[in-house]
């Protein structure tokens, strides 16, 4: 009788612990999805109320708009927690470029927006930087100018740091339209975070390029060579990315 009696506790418990784990999903699940709609929402509502003529305005706000019809997307999607992280974090960059956008037209940028640890980690841009490359000249600034149009809000990019920060090219985005390393884009990180700035930055990027090629078996030699630093790569026209005279300050930058 006795032991009849024990597993008739040990179900009953097996029973609450099972109806109480499933509680306890529902619970983060709905959590993780009103606050994936709470960011969703506050990205679609700012841009409606938003609108500019000057190109890193435009620029801003159309990358932003892209991120809130992507995020849209997802959380049609979403059934897990981590999709509806996923759908957080879209909308929170969404969100980084309407502040980018409002502090282009001379605007209170609002508070702080929660930084992603990769966000922290590749820091900010802190000072104007100008450098011709062959012939073309990259730009990098802290602030919002004709010539520096194209805001990204920080990140890694197939596991390099790209800070925060205003650029005269979103030369980022071949490598990730493309999912993966070409020559041009190897060249162009190598360059941009070699701890030696200036010529030496160039030369440590081209050189990283050259063996990168060289280990895949790509005959880079000649006007092929050549070629392949300007690189036409995606539609894209870049230099071997002589970013070399650019200064980054926080995160992994700190040091230069």
């Amino acid at each position: 009788m006795e032991w009849l009696l024990l597993v008739v506790v040990i179900a009953v418990a097996g029973l609450w612990f099972v109806r109480s784990s499933k509680a306890r999903q529902a619970r983060e699940l709905s959590d993780a999805r009103e606050e994936a709609l709470r960011w969703y929402e506050r990205l679609g509502g700012q841009i409606m109320n938003l609108q500019g003529d000057e190109p890193a305005v435009r620029q801003a706000l159309a990358d932003a708009s892209e991120r809130y019809t992507a995020a849209g997307a997802q959380l049609e999607r979403a059934t897990t927690v981590r999709q509806y992280a996923l759908v957080r974090e879209t909308a929170l960059e969404g969100l980084a470029y309407v502040r980018a956008a409002r502090i282009a037209m001379g605007l209170d940028p609002g508070p702080d927006l929660p930084l992603s640890a990769e966000q922290a980690r590749a820091g900010t841009i802190t000072r104007e930087r100008e450098v011709d490359v062959q012939g073309h000249v990259y730009r990098a600034s802290p602030q919002p100018s004709d010539r520096t149009p194209y805001y990204y809000p920080g990140g890694y990019i197939h596991g390099r740091p790209v800070p925060g920060g205003w650029y005269s090219e979103p030369w980022w985005k071949t490598a990730l339209v493309a999912g993966a390393w070409g020559l041009g884009s190897m060249m162009i990180f190598n360059a941009l975070l070699s701890p030696m700035w200036g010529d030496s930055g160039y030369d440590a990027g081209f050189q990283d390029g050259l063996e990168f090629a060289d280990a895949h078996g790509w005959d880079v030699g000649g006007e092929a060579g050549a070629d392949a630093v300007a690189g036409d790569f995606g539609g894209a026209d870049f230099a071997a990315g002589d970013f070399g005279g650019m200064d980054f300050g926080g995160g992994d930058f700190g040091g230069f």
